[in-house]
């Protein structure tokens, strides 16, 4: 039983977004320090190490540049905390995806707390407004979430980096934050704790449902606008959502079967090669399957994930005929003991989730061949 009666909602102190943003990165971090890290994998390097490096030097912000190694896991986070220490720096600024955001986070936290900055370069994920980090091991399996004390200083999202990304990116966003409603209703209903700490409020209930709100508006819009490498009103619309008013939603509202399935897709190396929120949107249908959701909220969200590109079957995660052992695994992965799964209004067990991956697998495949 939830003893926990007092309310709570949690987030970054500042959140700026827009087309060239990054040229802006110096003169926040200036109010925040004056010795920044900076990591960033090679790739993100190549394309944002000018307007990074210009606009530190403008601020009088003293830079050490660091290259990350692509893995939020405990031995990257242990390589960079020394890097930042040997460095004296007082801010840590994580730039690309999730994995680096974290890692930036997790940095932060192991140097006492210094000021973390959130830049993401993509709209994949809902990690960069959060105060968590998805540690994986060094061959790529959820390892558990590590919780700090406060979120980043200031996320910085720059739009114009997000359309330059290939479509894919923002569409898995799409997926993560599209689990953000029905994984918030069911803890509400539940009466479970959040991450943040405490129940749900009616603000971080209500963002949850303005996130999926904006994705059934203008999701298939700003996919388009992603595939032409543009900035549009839907794009940022979209870029907010899968960012900001997920990431609120989530630790505020908090998580439940969806992301617990994805930790559980993670044991399998077939998967290895798909992104967070193509993961989360198969554990999303599991979680409705285990709700007993009518048919309509099922073909909502079906139509929506075929209609912005999202894998609704097995197959297109990878897992092509799995057998029932496989299954079992990825249940088991689910339900450990202290999984987000948990936070259903019901017990679940592997045997339960094995059962609606199939049935949402078959569910997914005669969507697809009755709508063509």
């Amino acid at each position: 039983m939830n003893t926990v009666t007092t309310r709570m909602l949690i987030s970054p102190p500042k959140y700026v977004q827009g087309a060239g943003a990054m040229r802006q990165l110096g003169e926040h971090v200036a109010r925040l320090g004056e010795n920044a890290v900076v990591l960033a994998d090679k790739s993100v390097w190549g394309f944002v190490d000018e307007a990074v490096t210009e606009s530190l030097a403008a601020a009088g912000v003293k830079l050490t540049k660091e290259v990350f190694g692509g893995l939020c896991t405990q031995k990257e986070i242990d390589r960079i905390t020394a890097v930042a220490a040997e460095a004296g720096a007082d801010v840590v600024v994580g730039i690309g995806g999730g994995t680096a955001i974290d890692t930036a986070k997790a940095v932060g936290h192991a140097r006492g707390d210094i000021a973390v900055v959130s830049a993401p370069t993509v709209a994949s994920t809902d990690a960069p407004t959060s105060a968590l980090a998805v540690i994986y091991t060094e061959d790529g399996a959820f390892e558990r979430y590590s919780f700090f004390q406060r979120n980043p200083n200031l996320v910085l999202v720059d739009t114009a980096l997000v359309a330059g990304a290939p479509s894919r990116f923002i569409v898995s966003g799409m997926g993560d934050a599209l689990a953000t409603w029905y994984e918030a209703r069911v803890c509400v209903a539940a009466q479970r704790t959040a991450m943040a700490g405490g129940l749900a409020t009616e603000a971080s209930l209500a963002l949850a449902r303005l996130c999926w709100e904006t994705l059934m508006e203008y999701g298939h819009q700003a996919r388009i606008a992603a595939e032409q490498h543009v900035v549009t009103p839907a794009l940022e619309k979209v870029t907010e959502a899968n960012t900001l008013l997920s990431g609120l939603g989530f630790e505020s509202c908090g998580l439940a079967a969806a992301h617990g399935i994805h930790n559980g897709l993670t044991v399998s190396h077939k998967v290895h090669g798909m992104m967070h929120g193509e993961k989360v949107n198969i554990g999303t249908l599991a979680q409705l399957v285990l709700e007993g959701a009518d048919t309509e909220e099922l073909h909502t969200y079906l139509e929506f994930s075929r209609t912005v590109g999202l894998p609704t079957t097995l197959a297109e995660i990878g897992l092509v005929d799995p057998d029932r052992e496989e299954l079992l695994a990825i249940g088991r992965a689910a339900t450990a003991e202290g999984e987000t799964t948990h936070n259903m209004p019901f017990t679940v067990t592997a045997e339960m989730i094995a059962d609606a991956l199939l049935a949402g697998d078959a569910y997914a495949q005669a969507f697809a061949k009755k709508h063509g």
